[in-house]
Parts: C-alpha cells; structure tokens; sequence
C-alpha cells in the first residue's frame, strides 16, 4: 500500500507510467490494424521457413510480454494458455522448449478470434502491471517494456514482409491494400558523391534513450577517406546490370553468390516479372517497373555484384553510420535497408545481457550481414544511425536495397 501511495504521489513516476501506458496501447493497437486487410486465411499460412504466418506474430509478440514482464512482476497473474509457452517462443533456449519455425504455417490452432483474446488479455494485464508496479521495480520493469515494445515493432514490419511474399505465391497476386496515387511521380534525383576524410570515429549507441544491444558499446575506429553516395540506387540503375549480363558474368560476384545465383536461377531482384517491358510486385499487387524509385529485394550478394559492376563498392557499417550520424545521407530510413559490406558481428567490449533476454541479438552474430537505415516499413521513429540490422547474405524478402561507396 505504501508503495502504490508513493507511485500516486510522484508526478514524475505517474507521467511515465502515462506515457509508457499510452505508447503500448498505439504500438499494440498498430499490429493488429495490420492484419485488419487480411482474411482469417492470409493469417496462418507460411510462405517458406524463414517467414511466419500474421497469426504468429500477433500471438509471439504477446508471448514476449507474458513470459518477461507478467509472470515474473505482476502478482496473480496467470497464463492465457501454459501451451502457449511452447508454439509462441521463437528463439529463447533459457525460456523453454519450442515449435520448430519451419512448421509454424502448421498452428491452424489456436485460431485467430483466440489469438486476438489473447492479446486483449496480455494488453490488459500490462495496463494494471504499469499501473500497480513498485516504485523500485519500475526502472526494470520500465526497461523490458520498452525492449518488449520495440520488438513488437521490429514484428510489424516483419509481418509486412511475410505477407507481401505470402501474397507473391498467391497466382491472384492480390493486393495488401490499395496503392496510394495522391503522390505526384517520381523524378531523377541527381546522384552526388560525399567526400569524408576518415580519421579517428566514434560509432555506437552513446546510451541516451533506448537502444538494442546489439548498439554498443560506443567504440573508436579508425576510417579512411571515403565517398557514399548522397541516394540509394535505382531501379533504372540495376536494370542497366542485368541487361549488361550481370546475372551471366561470375567476375561481379562472390564466390558463394554465383552459386546462389546458378542454384536459385537468379535474373532478376525478388518480385521482378518480365513480361511485355518489366513489372513487379508490392504490397498493392503488381506495378509497372519505377526506374526511378529505389531497388529494393536485392540479397547482399546481388547489393555487392551490382556495386562491383558500378566500379564502386558496398559501405561499410562504419563510414554509413559517421555520414548518417552528420545528417548526410538522403533517403536513410524511410524506403529500403542498406546492405554494408561488414559481417555481423560484436563491438568491442559488447556483452549479452544474462539469461534469456541476452539471447535477442548476441547468438546470431555469425553468417550474417549488417543493414544500416530502415525502409517504408518500418515504424517511425524505431529506427536510428546507430540500428543495426542483419540478415544471412542471401535473403532477399527483406526490405534491402543499396547505397553506394567508394575509397576516398
């Protein structure tokens, strides 16, 4: 009791717990006005093993918030469903067993109505433990909910993701939702070169507001002078390449790429049709071919063979973030990933977090490859200069396009 007087007479603490209130009932809301287009079955079908059905990630992202904030800090609570624990964990091996993800298009149960109570349940427990937590507790508390609340929003542009191949399997080829014409055309935007001398950088989260963990520590490295193009790529610029053999001459690509390409029958980016001139496919159906909009669904190893037949080369993760960091750089977060040329992996000093929470970036920090920026997808303000993404350099389904550099 003498706590729950303390949280009501704080001001500052009863603000904070206003705003952290509010932000998850937008950003919880947010994700299911996302499947609100979608038929109960877009919603449970699994398009290939690495994406997951909308149902899924509706359900996975309430598990985040039962398993590491309602369990272990609300007294009383109890589970939606203990089976739960089991089809909704996606990767934490100290949280539990788990379903395998190549099978998850195979949860036709719990269907989508339960799925939705569930989440009800979850956001409403998490109201009354922000609402009731101890004023000791909440710098904790606080923390996970602002983890769980990003990584809600890392799954809404994931489920964007997942339905747009979903629907590209779909002979139909139906539209997400309608395309949006109010914008005027898009225009050539003159391609300009920014010169940076390099010297002795700093790169990293400096620890001022959320950031993954992946982020830091905030670290000195050393970069040569550089040149990063002002725009990302086109693509007008990437249709040049294939109709320059790209796809046909092994000398633009890295060894395990050529591969892929011969094993895949790579031609073109993923989404791509030819037909009478080139048309692809978005999450509005299928469009004519925009040369001047940005490529985008470009793995890394077609982001490097396009640079090396440019003459230039991919950025690394460093040089994208001391120009971004400068407001340099335009369209860095708003309409496709940047593939760089650094492998994922940790900054010096970097540490996981004990337990299962430790597992959300630091076990994957092998055979991967970083994306600076963000794209049309995802959320506003979730992304920044330090943000790190990755993903193995053959994916393609993920929002990636290309940003140009060269050696200074």
């Amino acid at each position: 009791m003498a706590s729950l007087a303390k949280n009501k007479a704080d001001p500052a603490l009863r603000a904070a717990r206003e705003e952290t209130a509010a932000r998850l009932r937008e950003i919880r809301r947010h994700s299911e006005s996302l499947a609100e287009p979608l038929l109960p079955e877009d919603m449970v079908v699994q398009s290939m093993p690495d994406a997951s059905p909308v149902k899924w990630h509706l359900a996975h992202t309430s598990w985040f918030f039962e398993t590491f904030l309602l369990t272990p800090f609300l007294a009383g609570y109890r589970a939606f469903d203990p089976a739960y624990a089991y089809l909704f964990n996606s990767y934490y091996e100290a949280a539990g067993p788990r379903y395998p993800r190549p099978a998850r298009g195979l949860i036709t149960r719990p269907g989508v109505e339960e799925i939705a109570s569930y989440r009800a349940q979850i956001s409403a427990a998490m109201e009354k433990l922000i609402a009731n937590a101890g004023a000791e507790s909440w710098p904790e508390i606080s923390n996970l909910i602002e983890l769980g609340l990003n990584h809600e929003q890392q799954h809404q542009e994931l489920i964007l993701m997942d339905i747009k191949h979903l629907f590209a399997q779909n002979p139909l080829k139906p539209a997400y939702r309608a395309r949006h014409d109010s914008k005027a055309p898009r225009k050539a935007r003159a391609l300009d070169w920014i010169s940076l001398k390099g010297g002795l950088a700093e790169i990293g989260h400096d620890g001022a507001g959320f950031a993954f963990d992946n982020e830091g520590p905030r670290h000195k490295i050393w970069l040569e002078p550089f040149r990063i193009s002002s725009r990302l790529a086109t693509n007008g610029e990437y249709l040049a390449f294939i109709e320059d053999g790209g796809y046909r001459r092994a000398e633009f690509w890295l060894s395990d790429g050529w591969a892929t390409v011969q094993a895949q029958a790579w031609q073109a980016p993923l989404y791509w049709e030819k037909g009478d001139g080139w048309s692809v496919f978005t999450l509005s159906g299928v469009q004519k071919l925009d040369p001047f909009a940005p490529v985008v669904h470009v793995s890394h190893y077609e982001a490097d063979a396009f640079a090396r037949w440019a003459g230039r080369r991919l950025p690394a993760e460093a040089e994208w973030e001391t120009a971004a960091a400068l407001g340099l750089l335009e369209q860095a977060v708003d309409e496709a990933w940047q593939w760089t040329a650094s492998a994922y992996g940790p900054y010096p000093g970097f540490r996981p977090a004990a337990g299962a929470i430790g597992e959300y970036n630091g076990k994957f920090m092998s055979g991967q490859m970083v994306l600076r920026g963000g794209s049309f997808a995802t959320p506003p303000g979730h992304a920044r200069a330090t943000y790190r993404n990755f993903f193995p350099p053959a994916s393609r389904w993920c929002f990636g396009g290309i940003r140009l550099a060269e050696d200074g």
